[in-house]
């Protein structure tokens, strides 16, 4: 028992380590993106070039970080910003039609869910 616990702590410290959320990468890879977003969402004549790279970077971002060290919601919210990013070049091209605040309400509700999911299966996948 007393071993499982050991690992299982260093198991959470390697993770830890190769989390992409920690340090100054998080902050390239998710808060200007975001910033570039919410931008976005109020200045629809440069709404396509804010949210397309941006939900590119948090998308790449995400399937990194699932890969690299487990993060639970990043198994869901990479593929979720990659379709957003996908969603947003059709829309430009005319091929569907773009709602703006459907697209952010969708994706911010998806992505809260995915955060919670942590709560009930742990932070990292990889242990």
């Amino acid at each position: 028992m007393r071993n499982k616990q050991a690992s299982a702590t260093v198991s959470a410290a390697s993770c830890r380590s190769n989390d992409l959320t920690c340090g100054g990468k998080g902050l390239f890879l998710w808060c200007l993106p975001i910033v570039a977003v919410v931008v976005g969402s109020s200045w629809s004549n440069m709404r396509t070039w804010l949210w397309i790279p941006a939900f590119l970077v948090m998308g790449i971002g995400c399937v990194a970080n699932a890969a690299r060290c487990g993060r639970v919601h990043c198994y869901f919210t990479g593929p979720l910003f990659l379709l957003a990013a996908v969603y947003t070049v059709l829309a430009e091209i005319h091929l569907v039609p773009m709602h703006p605040t459907v697209l952010l309400d969708t994706v911010v509700i998806l992505a809260l869910l995915a955060y919670m999911a942590e709560f009930r299966f742990g932070r990292y996948r990889k242990t």
